[in-house]
């Protein structure tokens, strides 16, 4: 694995290598299916990690699977910087949700020790490639649910370490444990609306 993609992927291979993924995920990376991610503007060193782990086996999806077991190191690399230097898009936030979902974005919970989602994915969702923290602007709600009920029943990852899969897996599944169901429905609304 390497760990820089920005230092060796090449953004008209990824292009070109791309192609395939555009019929789940969108054109260009911005998915308009509510259950596929959008890639568009996704931070490269968490793009390349997660097709990593989908062909390991770490992370598993039905769709991923065969999907990453074709993908080269080089091709991960490409794939990653074709789709960080893309632009999201996306859809506007729920106008009955956005309020709750920005609270618990940008405050947390203290006493719940929920905390601020922005001091991983920064205030205006988009991450923290150096600490290895996702963007999440523009990113479609119900894949931000699935992924936080994932985190929160512990099936994210799959394997016997799979609490540790990343270097922040542990602290997503411990978050997520705390957050209430209405709290990731407003979070995932409010991020959906994040440009």
């Amino acid at each position: 694995m390497t760990p820089d993609p920005y230092s060796d992927g090449s953004v008209q291979a990824g292009a070109t290598r791309a192609a395939v993924c555009f019929a789940c995920h969108g054109p260009n990376g911005n998915s308009v299916a509510p259950t596929f991610p959008r890639l568009a503007g996704q931070n490269a060193v968490y793009i390349a990690e997660q097709l990593h782990l989908f062909r390991s086996g770490v992370r598993q999806n039905p769709v991923m699977d065969p999907m990453a077991q074709t993908l080269s190191d080089q091709d991960i690399d490409n794939l990653a910087v074709f789709f960080a230097s893309q632009t999201p898009t996306g859809l506007e936030a729920d106008p009955t949700l956005w309020k709750a979902g920005k609270a618990v974005y940008l405050s947390g919970d203290p006493e719940r020790r929920v905390p601020a989602c922005a001091a991983c994915h920064g205030p205006l969702g988009l991450g923290n490639p150096a600490a290895g923290f996702p963007a999440l602007r523009a990113q479609q709600s119900v894949y931000v649910v699935t992924q936080l009920q994932n985190y929160a029943s512990g099936t994210r990852y799959s394997g016997p370490k799979a609490i540790n899969a990343t270097p922040n897996s542990k602290m997503m599944f411990a978050i997520a444990k705390r957050l209430t169901p209405a709290e990731i429905q407003a979070v995932a609304s409010y991020v959906q609306g994040l440009r």
